[in-house]
């Protein structure tokens, strides 16, 4: 388990590369839930998400051979943004594995800041291909499986609690845990009374599933939200959901969407339906813990295009 010594040790590693991000209370959310809600805004890091956090922690780590060897990441868009700009950065030759299916934004990102980008049918040949290029010599940057990654990302949390210390329900969205297990330890530490609740969009429910099944197990992957479409999540972050999660909550892509839409006109600010989803499920959250509720979100990224959300808006017909 990540404890609050090794986020703290990431905090100090990552201090000066990526933005300590603003944590504000939100008038127009609150009043949409009808709660207090806190937003902290991880779409303004660099890179657009809080990606950036776990892969400058691991690249920082690396010893002058894996450095000069270079990094291979797996990533349906946000990771793979992430490592390529901080590793060009740190001036690390860095490859990132990517499904055809990712936004063809994340790709083309990806390209300019110098990374190669390798292409694979889906998640699951994407994640079949590193073994072969770490056969290679080029160290893995997981985007989930790895503590070091984990503990940089756990710096959200951290972050979280020392500027809002009245919350009393956190929420997250999920992947493959990287995020919610590093922000869960940190407020485990620094703010027990919280609860820290996951969030995934149906078709994109590889913790939810693994927490039913008692363990990680493969899952089919079919939610529009490519940001959260781990094709499993690990055994590291399994045991932080399992052991710190109060429980992870599974919301429509298209509530997803709308949540997009409504952080636009209620927050102002504009998100990828990975955060977009933390909204349906405020409401789920709101309505089981009642009066008194005071709602931190985790706005993990904006990568998304105009386009995207037009066609998706038109597609559930939420014109």
């Amino acid at each position: 388990m990540i404890g609050i010594s090794d986020i703290e040790a990431a905090a100090r590693t990552v201090a000066g590369h990526v933005v300590r991000t603003p944590t504000v209370p939100s008038p127009g959310l609150s009043e949409l839930l009808g709660a207090p809600v806190t937003a902290k805004l991880e779409l303004l890091q660099r890179t657009g998400s809080f990606k950036a956090r776990g892969a400058t922690a691991k690249l920082l780590s690396l010893t002058e051979a894996e450095r000069a060897a270079g990094v291979v990441a797996v990533s349906g868009g946000n990771h793979g943004i992430a490592l390529a700009v901080m590793a060009a950065a740190l001036d690390v030759k860095a490859t990132v594995v990517m499904p055809r299916t990712a936004p063809a934004r994340s790709i083309r990102l990806v390209e300019a800041a110098g990374a190669s980008v390798r292409l694979t049918d889906g998640m699951d040949t994407a994640f079949e291909l590193v073994p072969r290029l770490r056969d290679e010599g080029l160290t893995l940057v997981h985007p989930f499986d790895d503590p070091v990654v984990i503990a940089g990302q756990g710096t959200v949390g951290l972050e979280l609690a020392e500027d809002a210390d009245d919350l009393t329900d956190v929420i997250v969205s999920i992947g493959g845990g990287g995020l919610i297990a590093g922000v869960a330890a940190a407020l485990r530490a620094r703010r027990p009374g919280v609860r820290v609740w996951g969030v995934e969009t149906a078709g994109a429910q590889a913790m939810s599933e693994a927490l039913a099944a008692g363990g990680p197990l493969p899952v089919a992957v079919s939610s529009i939200v490519t940001t959260l479409s781990a094709p499993s999540v690990s055994r590291l972050t399994y045991d932080h959901a399992a052991a710190l999660v109060e429980e992870v909550l599974v919301v429509p892509d298209r509530e997803a969407v709308r949540g997009s839409l409504e952080f636009a006109e209620h927050a102002k600010v504009w998100t990828e339906p990975a955060a977009g989803c933390l909204l349906p499920a405020a409401r789920q959250v709101r309505e089981r813990v009642g009066d008194g509720a005071r709602i931190g979100l985790v706005v993990c990224g904006g990568n998304v295009t105009h386009q995207e959300i037009s066609e998706w808006t038109a597609r559930f017909g939420l014109d």
